[in-house]
């Protein structure tokens, strides 16, 4: 009887974790390149930006008035983002294989550059890039994006 509790128990355990397994975000991205102050954000909680920092859906990358980043993601989409500026990945979705494919970018404040991957080539009304003023739809492009006053 001990022993079938025992098997019973580590049964449940191992059937609670797969959930839990497989609720992990996968990485959308990483951090390419860092100067001067930046951050990430996620889940309310503020890291200093480094270089091979992994990003997942739903980060912010919030820069200082010297900061600039680079961010790659998993689809070789590029984001450059410039001085007093804010970008928050609010979608990444890259599963070719299964036809998921989504990204949406938000553009809050500052500068900062957009370079499709391939997300865009593959399924462009995937992609959307926000602003609080507008919705871009993209055509595998190059696309610099200014919200507000530098």
């Amino acid at each position: 009887m001990r022993i079938l509790r025992s098997v019973a128990g580590g049964v449940c355990a191992l059937l609670m974790a797969i959930p839990a397994a497989a609720q992990q975000p996968s990485v959308a991205g990483r951090v390419k390149t860092v100067t001067g102050e930046a951050v990430i954000v996620r889940a309310g909680i503020t890291m200093p930006a480094k270089v091979g920092h992994e990003l997942f859906e739903s980060d912010h990358v919030r820069t200082g008035s010297d900061g600039r980043v680079g961010l790659t993601l998993q689809d070789d989409t590029r984001v450059s983002v410039g001085p007093k500026s804010e970008v928050r990945l609010e979608t990444f979705r890259y599963a070719p294989a299964e036809g998921n494919l989504a990204l949406a970018l938000r553009f809050v404040q500052g500068a900062a550059v957009y370079v499709s991957g391939k997300i865009a080539k593959l399924a462009p009304d995937a992609v959307r890039l926000e602003t609080p003023s507008a919705i871009v739809g993209v055509r595998g492009t190059t696309v610099a994006v200014q919200v507000g006053e530098q």
